[in-house]
């Protein structure tokens, strides 16, 4: 049995409905679909869920949400209109949506889960319909009745330990004489509340039905026909794909700014040794990437590289910091107690550095801690500096092979771009740089040509 999840730009419209329901028929074993809420039709379009954090935002700030209750519905009406369903569907749209913006409002994150849930709600009905119309048996199937029950984080929930079995036994009976059509994104709180992971979460979503079902794949698919080894906005003209690669190269790229497949979803399907394969709606014959356990590894081989921005540098500086015990400790309990988590800290005997992405370090927070360090911790010097950028340099092979490290660094520092940071963790398949961000796509550029551009 195979679970099936498509994202935003395999459900934008009409049009691509349809290629997902020839997909999901082609195959007997594709027996549960989860959705995500329709993405971009065009380069300037809005995507679905942005339509619908809007509105819950404007209702919050007590501002007039009309304009975007009208685009969503108009957006659902579209697609029904094109696909010949009844009128009922596009009615749901519109009533559940003023239900839920006129609803009681128990906490601002709560609330806003509630809306931006619904785009996948309403794209997992359409489907499921449409699968109805032409004839195959389908049923939508609520996270709720499933026993999807997640945390009370809102924004940012996790999966809660019971959910696993529930969801398993809840399922399997279905998935043996129906298509399963299940939205991503969200679940429910033990309350009953609307909880969603993070954007992107649907990934997550198809990732934990996977786990539970103990399928035989989860597949994927996405608007590319594979996962580039670079982002092709950073270097243009990339026209290689990788073929395999394993669940630890995936989770260190994933974390590290692909865009490709949520970081979080690789955890589940590495728990239940359930394989992954990114594949491309719109070329559903492309056998697309295959994420595995482990794989036959080439000794130097770079499988993938990195980029991403929005990170600053918290620094630290304290004569004899290497002798005061517990120093990093309290420093990173500032950060706890304040709700921050950090990507990195590097340190020399007496300076520490910490990572963080700039969104999360921000006024009055920054303010705060910078003077408990300088009080608490008597630090001879603080500073924070934005506009860091970071690189990942991933792949199995460069465990079994020296100078790997040597071989970025010199392709850098021969692009004339300076090393601000640099960390390699003990398992050896990954590397990271920090670098100003307005050399990023220089840096990127160079380290393309050096590890995937055939040699002349």
């Amino acid at each position: 049995m195979k679970v099936c999840k498509f994202g935003g730009s395999s459900l934008a419209d009409a049009k691509q409905i349809l290629k997902v329901v020839k997909i999901i028929t082609s195959d007997s074993q594709r027996r549960v679909v989860v959705v995500s809420a329709p993405g971009k039709r065009f380069d300037n379009d809005d995507k679905v869920t942005d339509l619908l954090i809007r509105c819950a935002k404007s209702a919050i700030d007590g501002r007039d949400y009309g304009d975007a209750v009208a685009a969503v519905v108009e957006r659902f009406e579209t697609i029904r209109s094109e696909l010949d369903l009844d009128e009922s569907q596009v009615n749901y749209v519109r009533e559940e949506l003023e239900r839920r913006l006129n609803a009681k409002r128990d906490s601002a994150g709560g609330f806003e889960d509630s809306i931006k849930a619904l785009g996948e709600e309403f794209s997992a009905r359409f489907c499921a319909a449409i699968f109805e119309k032409k004839g195959f048996k389908a049923i939508y199937v609520d996270p709720l009745d499933a026993g999807m029950f997640l945390s009370s984080e809102f924004g940012n929930a996790r999966l809660l330990p019971e959910s696993e079995e529930l969801l398993k036994a809840h399922l399997e009976p279905i998935c043996k004489d129906s298509i399963v059509i299940f939205p991503g994104f969200f679940g429910y709180t033990r309350s009953g509340s609307v909880a969603t992971f993070p954007r992107g979460g649907s990934d997550i979503t198809g990732a934990i039905l996977a786990a539970a079902l103990k399928v035989d794949v989860y597949e994927n698919f996405t608007d590319v026909n594979s996962v580039c080894p670079i982002d092709p906005r950073m270097v243009p003209g990339v026209n290689c794909g990788i073929s395999e690669m394993t669940y630890r190269e995936m989770r260190e790229l994933s974390y590290s700014g692909f865009g490709i497949f949520h970081d979080e979803a690789v955890q589940p399907a590495v728990r239940a040794a359930v394989p992954i394969n990114i594949r491309n709606t719109n070329n559903p014959d492309d056998p697309g990437t295959m994420i595995v356990p482990t794989r036959k590894t080439i000794a130097g081989r770079v499988i993938g590289i990195a980029t991403s921005v929005g990170f600053g540098t918290l620094f630290v500086g304290k004569y004899l910091m290497n002798r005061e015990v517990g120093f990093v400790a309290r420093l990173l309990a500032m950060f706890a107690e304040e709700g921050i988590s950090f990507e990195l800290i590097p340190a020399g005997i007496d300076d520490v550095s910490v990572i963080v992405r700039d969104k999360d370090f921000c006024e009055p927070v920054r303010s705060r801690i910078i003077e408990r360090v300088r009080t608490e911790l008597e630090a001879d010097e603080v500073h924070y500096e934005s506009g860091l950028a970071i690189i990942m340099v991933v792949g199995e092979g460069m465990r079994t092979t020296i100078g790997s490290c040597l071989r970025v660094v010199r392709t850098l520092t021969g692009a004339d771009i300076n090393i601000e940071m640099m960390n390699q963790g003990a398992s050896e398949i990954s590397m990271m740089f920090g670098i100003r961000d307005n050399r990023l796509a220089d840096a990127a550029k160079a380290l393309y040509k050096e590890f995937f551009e055939v040699k002349q």
